[in-house]
């Protein structure tokens, strides 16, 4: 492997970072999706830097179950942001409260 599992490991950290601040500071419905979206793809990377390093193709092929996981997350993600836009009219995650009733 070219590049050392450590430096592969820390860009999934931050990417991973990214996505989980992405997730958590945004109040907009599509924005909380492409943070989580942005965590699977660290993950992804994270498997992928592991298989090469320790010689082992379990890992890539786990990936490409993340790969269809992340697929439907974003259409059934989607699917239900289109109908709560069209319900209410918004997109921020703050009117999205009739559970706690």
């Amino acid at each position: 492997m070219i590049v050392p599992l450590e430096h592969v490991l820390v860009l999934a950290l931050a990417v991973f970072l990214l996505g989980a601040g992405c997730a958590l500071l945004r109040r907009n419905l599509i924005m909380i999706l492409l943070g989580v979206e942005i965590m699977l793809n660290a993950s992804g990377i994270a498997l992928v830097g592991a298989s090469l390093a320790w010689r082992d193709l379990h890992g890539q092929a786990f990936v490409l179950f993340i790969m269809g996981v992340a697929a439907a997350e974003v259409a059934v993600g989607l699917a239900l942001v289109v109908y709560a836009h069209r319900r209410t009219g918004r997109l921020e995650a703050d009117h999205f409260n009739k559970l706690r009733e």
